[in-house]
This record gives structure tokens, C-alpha cells and sequence, in this order.
């Protein structure tokens, strides 16, 4: 059986190590049929501290295709992997294509897949923000709306799937990004990482903000509002680090000379590994975030997180109480920053840590 997982984008290289895992188990246990899995790079990312350091640090192997498709407006990435990745899967011949949430990889995988009859398998399907201004609200409903397996991490997920006519196909497996955290965290507190110490952070003093969505990166009034939310509660002594992603740089250039002076308490730095941000989502007293996986990991962590956005597809981490809508309202965001509120510890979501195995165990029953 040949599986091909079409990934680009930072998110979807945490979210395949898992599965990595998981198949490379079976293939040990199971000598009779094992499964040939090809990794198929977009290249929708390919700075070094947003591609190559996750795959060195997770340990993935090298990719077995890299269609070097590169920056550009959501229609240009869709097209350019539609039109390469269509020679490597006729080339290939996969018995089935699997894309992972909600990027242009994602629907430009999934499209190109179904367009020659391959099917797909969609990791962390039924996600809904209801909010189609969202390029990710797109490519999640498109992708959905054309796949052959549909795993879920949520009921949730699994309900939305329900309301628009999804039925067959669908499975309720638990979180894979879930399946990451509860690996990668304990390798990296054996590593002893000094990123805090690197960064002069103390355990519990700080909040850690990111920001890449392009409805906030875009929009020079809502980016200009939430690092003036950011302003504002370093000028209250609470220091604020912000990993900046490369879209947010870009846009937050022409900003600059309006927010001066930036209080010397909020840190911008370059992007961080992905153990070095566990590290620092797990130790900070509040996170702020417009990132998905981030919002969920806070969740994990049991750390309060303020979501810089009007709406969330991960509604279960607001009803938990670890997470609260603030928008780009700097007054807002300022007072459930320095607010001091905890959720509910009992609350529970997102499956057992096995998610990547129930998919492995799902597509080699079914195929």
C-alpha cells in the first residue's frame, strides 16, 4: 500500500510526525504488507526557521519530493501545486493522497488528488470557523466536501461534517497535533533547552504572543491595534515576547515608526523551533495568539490564552474557560492579559494521544 501526504506550511510538519511514527510501527509489526509512505514538500514554506529546523529537530525524514512552489497570493501557491503535483502523483500512482488542516497544501493536495481519481484522506477534517472571509474556512470546507476519509479530532468537528451532508467516510480519531505535544514536550525538557534563559525569561512573568493570520497581518488597522495591545502591557512592566513570523515582518515594516517607542519589555525575536515553543507556551503566564494549534496547545498546558480573532474552529478551548475571544481591541486584549483567571482543569478534549494510530489502523482495514 502506498500512501503519499502532501504537507508545506510549519503546522503540517508537526502534524505528519506522528503519523511518521505511527506507520513505521505498523511496518515493524507487520511484515506481510507494509506501507510505502511518500512525503511530498510543497515548499509553501521554505524559510530555515519556519522548514528545515522541524524537520531536524523531529526527526522527520527528507522529503521524497519538494515542488519548491514558494510565496505568493493564496490563487498563485493553489495553482502552482495543483499543476506540480499532479506530474509526481501520475508518476507515483498513491493509493491514496493525505493532506493535513487548512493551508493551500491542504486544498491544493486535495484537488489535485481527486481531479485523477486518487483518494484523499483529510487529517483534521470538520473544523469550522463559519467565517468565509477566512482563506482557511475555504480550504477547509473544499477539502472536506471532496474527500474519502475524514478524520476528526473533535465531536464537534464530527457534527459539522453531519449538518452538511457528510456522513460516510467519517471518523472520530482524537487529535494528531495532541499525539506531537505529548511526545515532543518530554524530549524537549530532557533537552534542558536554555531558550528561556537565552531570552531572559522567568517561568510565569511573561506572555507570549504570535501573530501570522493574513485577516490580521493584512489589515494594517488590526495589526496596528494588537501590537499597540501589545505596547500597552509592557509599558505595565509585564514583559512581552513575540516570535515573528516572516508575514508579519513583512507587514509590520511600514508600522514601526508609528508604534516608537517600543517599550524596552517587548522582545520581537526570530521565529523559535518547535521545542523551543513548547517550552515557552508551557512556562508563560499568558499566551496571545491568532494561531490554531497554538490556542490548542495553550489548552494542554493549562495556560489562559487570549485569541486575537472574533471567532475559533477549536470552540472546545473556550468552552474549557482557558480561552477568550479578544479580537484586535487593544483594550481588551490588555485586560485579559494582565487579568489572572484559570480554566476548568478537569475539562478534557481532543482525544488520547493515539490519533495517528487509529488512522494507520483505519486506512489499512479500509484499503
Amino acid at each position: 500500500m502506498k500512501i503519499a501526504s502532501v504537507v508545506g506550511a510549519r503546522p503540517q510538519f508537526i502534524k505528519i510526525s506522528p503519523l511518521i511514527r505511527a506507520i513505521e510501527e505498523y511496518n515493524r509489526l507487520d511484515s506481510r504488507e507494509k506501507i510505502e509512505h511518500l512525503i511530498i514538500h510543497t515548499g509553501q514554506h521554505y524559510d530555515y526557521l519556519m522548514d528545515r529546523v522541524f524537520f531536524e529537530e523531529l526527526g522527520l525524514p527528507e522529503p521524497n519530493y519538494n515542488l519548491g512552489v514558494g510565496s505568493g497570493s493564496h490563487n498563485y501557491q493553489t495553482a502552482e501545486i495543483l499543476k506540480r503535483l499532479e506530474e509526481v502523483l501520475l508518476r507515483e500512482k498513491p493509493d491514496l493522497v493525505l493532506v493535513y488542516g487548512d493551508t493551500n497544501s491542504t486544498l491544493g493536495g486535495a484537488l489535485a488528488a481527486s481531479k485523477i481519481r486518487i483518494p484523499v484522506g483529510h487529517v483534521e477534517a470538520g473544523l469550522r470557523s463559519f467565517n468565509k472571509n477566512m482563506a482557511e474556512e475555504i480550504n477547509r470546507v473544499i477539502t472536506d466536501h471532496i474527500s474519502d476519509y475524514l478524520f476528526c479530532p473533535t465531536e464537534t468537528a464530527v457534527k459539522n461534517l453531519k449538518r452538511e451532508g457528510i456522513e460516510k467516510g467519517v471518523y472520530l480519531v482524537g487529535d494528531v497535533m495532541y499525539d506531537a505535544v505529548l511526545y515532543s514536550v518530554e524530549i524537549a525538557e530532557k533537552k534542558r533547552d536554555d531558550v528561556l534563559e537565552r531570552i531572559s525569561l522567568k517561568p510565569k512573568e511573561y506572555v507570549l504572543a504570535t501573530i501570522h493570520r493574513a485577516e490580521n497581518t493584512d489589515d494594517t488597522k488590526r495589526l496596528f491595534s494588537i501590537f499597540s495591545a501589545f505596547k500597552m502591557i509592557a509599558s505595565k512592566g509585564l514583559k512581552v515576547v513575540v516570535p515573528l513570523h516572516p508575514r508579519t515582518k513583512k507587514s509590520l515594516h511600514s508600522l514601526f515608526q508609528a508604534l516608537e517607542p517600543l517599550p524596552s519589555s517587548l522582545a520581537i525575536i526570530d521565529p523559535l523551533s518547535y521545542f523551543e515553543m513548547l517550552l515557552i507556551e508551557k512556562n508563560a503566564r499568558t499566551i496571545l495568539t491568532d494561531s490554531g494549534g497554538v490556542q490548542k496547545e495553550a489548552y494542554w498546558f493549562r495556560v489562559p490564552c487570549v485569541t486575537l480573532r472574533e471567532e475559533t474552529e477549536w470552540i472546545e478551548t473556550v468552552e474549557s474557560g482557558w480561552n477568550r475571544l479578544a479580537g484586535c481591541d487593544p483594550v481588551q486584549i490588555t485586560e485579559l492579559a494582565l487579568d489572572s483567571w484559570r480554566g476548568n482543569e478537569d475539562f478534557c478534549s481532543y482525544g488520547d494521544g493515539k490519533a495517528s494510530k487509529r488512522i494507520v489502523a483505519i486506512l489499512r482495514q479500509k484499503l
